[in-house]
């Protein structure tokens, strides 16, 4: 085991995404040394919808940034949902535990902006840096450090191996998982999985301030055509575009069979066209991405490491949400790493298994939920169903509203938010 003075920093983070910044940020405010390596370099593109909910909100608040229109955060009210012939908008819910509202702010300056937040608070972030593999110690097993290269502009290696070596390592490098993948944790085939599309199109909804869900995508007039895999969303970015997309979970026959793509090509084709959602008014590619879900890999502390947000499969089953579940666990780490780097070394794996403890307690069961719901939805004639005698109800909406985005107070909220917090408590935790 290297002593102290051959550590590379106190804490090694792989990934400079919303998770790997907000722990760099979390941690270097504490006064402990961060090292960052990230493979790209900012400002960058993500695969992502830019929609961000309430919980994801309380994050960007914990971490002390200003969330104000005047900054580039365009706020939202709620969720409108949009199938069976019918259009439902639901307020976000007015709860002590999180803001009433939500946000919409594209990757490429979300992440940027995270990562300058953590430099400034004394987080070392070094850019074009690939982790290859961890370092192990052989007389104790436990990862000491990781392996890495310098990358050029177009991720080719650009320079020799090299070690970065700390105590504590924390694995926020996103799907690819490919720390946790050195290591032996394989991704977990028993949950769920699920894959989204997006792209800009330059529309006069860019304004629109709810954010916008399709539980139906129709190839062609909705009730006379066929019925696609999947759910849509519009999200008004407020830049002139809005970024449009679809998700298909792996409870789905069509996952992994089709041309996803093409399936957005064919539901934005049945839109208005007044919205402009069409190839000439299309802004940039349209980009793909893998969603783990439900803790897709465990276990999360391993030998040392921590897994964060993707990487440990932490979206939400129930709507796909990432960001907040990335930004969560980091909190959730930075705390425990904190106490652990104060205990004696032999000591500290012991303090580091109070991580996968804390996102099991937040997440567990409602993961288990999510993924019963994956299943139930992956049968059109179910979500028509649901769609059909929910949308007309206005309690059961709103329940639903609070179980999709996991929105609920704790302790002194209301009947929903007990009927929810009580399914959570029966459901083993996943």
């Amino acid at each position: 085991m290297p002593t102290p003075a051959q550590h590379d920093a106190d804490v090694l983070v792989v990934g400079a995404g919303p998770a790997g910044a907000t722990a760099a940020r979390h941690l270097a405010a504490t006064g402990l040394s961060v090292l960052v390596l990230e493979k790209t370099s900012f400002p960058r593109e993500k695969v992502c919808g830019d929609g961000l909910t309430p919980r994801a909100v309380r994050e960007l608040l914990a971490l002390g940034l200003d969330l104000s229109p005047e900054r580039g955060w365009r706020r939202n009210h709620g969720l409108r949902l949009i199938g069976g012939g019918m259009r439902v908008e639901l307020p976000w819910p007015e709860l002590a535990s999180f803001p009433p509202y939500g946000l919409v702010r594209t990757r490429l300056d979300m992440d940027h902006l995270l990562v300058q937040h953590a430099r400034a608070a004394g987080a070392e972030v070094r850019e074009r840096t690939s982790v290859t593999s961890a370092v192990v110690d052989e007389r104790t097993g436990r990862v000491v450090g990781v392996r890495a290269h310098a990358v050029d502009e177009r991720g080719r290696r650009a320079g020799e191996e090299v070690e970065h070596r700390a105590p504590v390592v924390l694995a926020a490098d996103g799907v690819s998982a490919r720390l946790a993948l050195s290591m032996g944790l394989e991704r977990r085939e028993d949950r769920p999985m699920g894959v989204a599309v997006r792209t800009y199109y330059r529309s006069p909804r860019h304004e629109d301030d709810w954010m916008e869900s399709w539980l139906e995508l129709w190839d062609g007039e909705p009730g006379r055509s066929r019925l696609l895999p999947g759910y849509g969303w519009v999200f008004g970015v407020g830049d002139g575009t809005s970024n449009v997309g679809l998700g298909v979970l792996n409870s789905s026959s069509a996952y992994g069979k089709v041309d996803y793509r093409d399936l957005l090509r064919r539901w934005t084709a049945t839109l208005p066209g007044e919205w402009h959602f069409d190839e000439e008014h299309r802004q940039g590619k349209v980009l793909g991405a893998a969603l783990p879900m439900g803790f897709n890999r465990t276990p999360q502390h391993h030998r040392g490491v921590l897994l964060l947000g993707d990487a440990g499969g932490m979206v939400n089953p129930f709507n796909g949400e990432g960001i907040a579940y990335a930004m969560e666990s980091a909190r959730l780490a930075a705390e425990v790493v904190v106490q652990a780097l104060g205990r004696p070394d032999a000591d500290r794996l012991r303090a580091l298994d109070a991580y996968p403890a804390a996102v099991r307690a937040a997440w567990g069961g409602y993961f288990t939920l999510g993924a019963v719901f994956v299943k139930m939805i992956g049968h059109p004639a179910v979500m028509e169903i649901a769609t059909r005698h929910g949308l007309p109800r206005p309690l059961v909406m709103r329940l639903v509203l609070k179980l999709l985005a996991n929105l609920t107070d704790p302790r002194g909220g209301d009947a929903l938010d007990r009927v929810v917090n009580g399914l959570q408590r029966l459901a083993p935790a996943a």
